[in-house]
């Protein structure tokens, strides 16, 4: 997959990633860390491996509405996993050019669950009559911008937000934030050679005061040992509820990912390797604990 500028899709991805980066602490703390080490000079010079989102499984909303939006702008639909403890189907994304993030788009199996928590999710979604992405100009970078930040339903009651929470923290998550960006990833690999593994660069993020998610251990390991990822632990953001109840809530977070060479090119000639030639996709294992960076078990300890 070759490397070039997309401006409209530049623009989408800033319009996701600017309050992204402004709500999550750590996006930024990280960032000026590795400037201050001089892992890099400049925030642009991270790789972005992928950004996710969560939805919910009902009509009009749900996998099969939101990615249209980047199947618009040249992603490709690529392989399907399933979360049968967690009740989650997901999908991930190729980029038009290797230059773009991954994207890695899950969805809440709402008849799945008690009849109370569909009951709840129903509420706030039954004037949801239409897919909501038909409604806007998919050309018109703007629009597509503001969307991610849309209010499609009502803000939940602290009540309700708890409920679903006890039954599926995804489900409260998503029922109080939406489609916004739930995190994004660093590229490890990517990274000068001090830093380019996930043992060496989780030692300097725990080295800056960055608390790891230890769901399935700090290091989560595909099968054939060519995916690895962690991802820090959502920082719980003061949110207001409908009826002017306040809470704290798990926010969002960031992850990171090393891609290690395919057997193929394991052969020690090559050195610098290319997309096409590490490890590509996801592995449900590890995205099975990476979700858990917003479950209470993990942010009890921030």
């Amino acid at each position: 997959m070759e490397t070039k500028r997309n401006t409209a899709l530049d623009t989408i991805l800033e319009a996701l990633f600017t309050p992204y980066r402004e709500r999550v602490p750590d996006v930024q703390k990280i960032s000026k860390a590795m400037i201050s080490h001089g892992i890099i000079q400049d925030e642009n010079e991270i790789v972005n491996d992928h950004i996710a989102f969560r939805t919910l499984g009902i009509p009009n909303l749900g996998i099969n509405s939101f990615e249209k939006i980047f199947l618009h702008y040249g992603y490709e639909k690529r392989d399907y996993y399933y979360f049968e403890g967690k009740k989650l189907d997901a999908y991930w994304y190729a980029p038009p050019a290797d230059n773009y993030p991954r994207i890695f788009m899950s969805e809440l199996r709402v008849s799945e669950l008690s009849e109370e928590a569909q009951k709840i999710i129903k509420k706030y979604t039954r004037d949801i009559t239409s897919d909501p992405v038909d409604q806007i100009d998919l050309n018109d970078t703007k629009q597509v911008g503001q969307f991610f930040y849309k209010p499609l339903w009502n803000m939940p009651t602290l009540v309700d937000y708890n409920t679903l929470a006890d039954e599926s923290e995804y489900a409260a998550w998503v029922i109080y934030n939406r489609y916004y960006l739930n995190h994004y990833t660093i590229s490890v690999h990517d990274l000068p050679n001090a830093y380019n593994t996930i043992e060496k660069f989780n030692m300097f993020l725990e080295s800056i005061d960055i608390k790891l998610n230890t769901s399935g251990g700090k290091i989560k390991t595909s099968k054939d040992g060519l995916l690895k990822q962690s991802s820090t632990i959502a920082k719980m953001v003061e949110a207001e509820f409908s009826g002017g109840a306040k809470a704290l809530i798990a926010g969002s977070y960031v992850e990171f990912a090393e891609r290690l060479p395919l057997p193929a090119y394991q052969d020690g000639k090559t050195i610098n390797f290319t997309r096409e030639q590490r490890r590509d996709g996801f592995e449900s294992a590890n995205a099975d604990k990476i979700f858990e960076s917003t479950y209470r078990e993990q942010t009890k300890n921030v």
